[in-house]
């Protein structure tokens, strides 16, 4: 659907002249994309190298994937739910996620950035270019990631306490043993995490993308049973203090299983498309060398990407002990109630612009190969477009229902409807970086069609620096139960430095970035989301006043939801916002077909 509402857009607008003469740093097909590797974290990549690397097969598939997308992240929002049911957002839930974050960074530091950037797009050119059709290249690959993922699994579990100090430093003793007992268990899942990468890899290089895509779901509802297990067992409101061993054995040895659930599937469809494992390390002459020389920028950017995830992890930690300290309404204001409001931040982009990003890589790497400026200008600016059609109502609609909503969905067994409320105030400020989020990554895009991984390398960090000084700033300017509320704005910051000055850098090769038009878009899609935006603080204000949450709550996002839609659409409509209408008309033509 993303590359017909594109085709629909493209019609639509005149073409300018031929613009030649764009000329690539390197082959994109080098070096992969990272996805959404930027902020590495327990939600993973939907993107990957892969995309990079498959133009055709992944355009054939997006229906599978964005399908697969949609359906993986709502499971993954239900296990949300059921775990903040059953940990709460406080001095627990603080220690869950600490430890469930640590073994995804550990990956995505040492293993996960490579398979991305380097790995999949040289097992992809080595199977087309190979006489044996990359059958030794392969082995080879699988024995190196195997090897070594087993190797930095044993190390990080015997390294465990070191880690939790290192992302919770602010850990009292018995949040501080639970955590540590909780990663001991949970950094084996390191070794699963990256088998399911290489054989999500070597799956989509076969042209066999369900399984990547559907295998997710399986994990998360292995951690939706032993969330509701755990909720049984130990009763709502357990603590650090109250939990018993064999309770964090469940979470632990449940939360493993998933990932070991989900490694299973993904190498049982490998097997079943034809693969068959004989260990190789005869790695001289393979090339892996020199496929890892090529990555070197890349690697600095997700070792920057990694510095910002231990800083906000420190600060959210530290801020949630703090708070706990001072009891009352400071309670539950730590990495929990700022991961959770993160998920729900990142679902509009991982499902609207996902899609066309899938849809804009190989457009713009194929225009990269004719030096056609124009094109690649032109896909940029409507691809960011479009993405905003949907994305700017949205973050309007997360500022004014995040409350009413978070109390819905997260005010029950050990959540407590404050704690739902802390949630909603960090998922308001979140929301307003819905679209320079959306900006980046898209502009991101962009570098990689033109094969440059030094430009987004040198980017970050001046962006790093910004988040960074904000963050720490806020750890010691603003009340404890302040802090993770402010964080968002810090995570923003990233953001909005690195498009501005990724904006910057592309003006040149480029020839500009169809900016009037871009910025002529998004004022009259905020301005047609005023009406709606009236309207629904109306109708939060209104159904306030019944008795209970559940209804009003229920009834605001509704009746407020239902008619600022209508009212956005009119608006826009009138506003003249013709991007608005392409899409329309093209949703009506499908619907008519059938």
């Amino acid at each position: 659907m993303p590359e017909e509402v594109l085709d629909a857009v493209e019609r639509a607008e005149p073409p300018g002249a031929p613009e030649p003469g764009l000329v690539p740093r390197r082959d994109p097909s080098d070096v992969g994309d990272l996805g959404t590797a930027d902020r590495p974290g327990e939600e993973g990549n939907e993107i990957g190298g892969a995309a990079h690397s498959a133009p055709a097969d992944l355009m054939r598939s997006s229906a599978i994937m964005a399908v697969g997308t949609v359906v993986s992240r709502a499971t993954g929002f239900i296990r949300t739910v059921v775990l903040a049911a059953a940990l709460g957002t406080q001095l627990l839930g603080d220690a869950y996620q600490t430890a469930n974050m640590v073994p995804f960074a550990v990956y995505d530091l040492l293993i996960g950035g490579l398979l991305a950037s380097v790995f999949v797009p040289f097992l992809v050119k080595r199977k087309k270019l190979d006489p044996d059709g990359g059958a030794a290249t392969e082995q080879r690959l699988f024995t190196v990631v195997v090897v070594a993922l087993f190797l930095l699994s044993v190390v990080a579990i015997l390294a465990a306490e070191w880690l939790i100090r290192l992302y919770a430093g602010e850990f009292a003793t018995a949040q501080h043993e639970v955590a540590v007992t909780l990663a001991r268990f949970l950094l084996a899942q390191i070794f699963f995490i990256g088998v399911s990468g290489i054989a999500s890899a070597m799956l989509n290089s076969r042209n066999r993308f369900g399984a990547p895509m559907w295998a997710p779901v399986l994990n998360n509802i292995a951690i939706i049973s032993v969330g509701v297990l755990f909720l049984v067992v130990a009763g709502p409101g357990s603590t650090p203090d109250s939990v018993t061993r064999s309770d964090l054995t469940l979470l632990g040895l449940g939360t493993t299983a998933g990932q070991l659930a989900q490694c299973a599937v993904l190498v049982w469809s490998l097997a079943a498309a034809g693969f068959r494992w004989r260990p190789r390390l005869d790695l001289r002459g393979s090339g892996l060398g020199e496929a890892l020389r090529t990555a070197s920028w890349m690697m600095v950017y997700i070792g920057i990407a990694q510095a910002g995830l231990l800083v906000t992890t420190n600060v959210a930690t530290r801020a949630g002990v703090r708070a706990a300290e001072i009891g009352g309404s400071a309670s539950g204001a730590g990495i929990t109630a700022y991961q959770y409001a993160s998920q729900l931040f990142q679902l509009p982009y991982a499902i609207i612009a996902v899609s066309v990003i899938t849809a804009l890589l190989p457009r713009m790497s194929a225009h990269v190969a004719e030096g056609r400026k124009d094109l690649v200008r032109s896909d940029f600016s409507r691809g960011f477009r479009l993405s905003a059609v949907l994305i700017v109502p949205i973050s309007i609609a997360l500022m004014v229902f995040a409350i009413p909503f978070c109390v819905l969905v997260y005010a029950r067994g050990s959540t407590s409807v404050e704690d739902a409320r802390g949630i909603g105030l960090i998922l308001m400020v979140f929301a307003v970086m819905l679209i320079p989020f959306t900006l980046f990554q898209l502009l991101m895009r962009v570098f990689y069609a033109l094969g440059d991984t030094r430009t987004p390398s040198l980017i970050a960090i001046p962006a790093e620096v910004a988040h960074a000084v904000t963050a720490i700033a806020l750890l010691f300017l603003a009340p404890p139960e302040r802090v993770v509320i402010g964080l968002p704005v810090a995570y923003g910051l990233y953001y909005i430095v690195g498009a501005i000055l990724a904006w910057w850098m592309l003006r040149r090769p480029l020839n500009g970035l169809d900016g009037r038009r871009t910025l002529r878009t998004l004022v009259l899609l905020h301005v047609a989301t005023i009406p709606s935006a009236l309207f629904g603080i109306a109708m939060v204000l209104a159904f306030d006043l019944l008795p209970g949450v559940v209804w009003s709550s229920l009834l605001s996002m509704a009746v407020g939801g239902a008619g600022g839609a209508v009212l956005f659409i009119l608006v826009a409509k009138r506003c003249g916002v013709t991007e608005v209408t392409t899409f329309l008309d093209m949703v009506r033509t499908r619907l008519l077909r059938r």
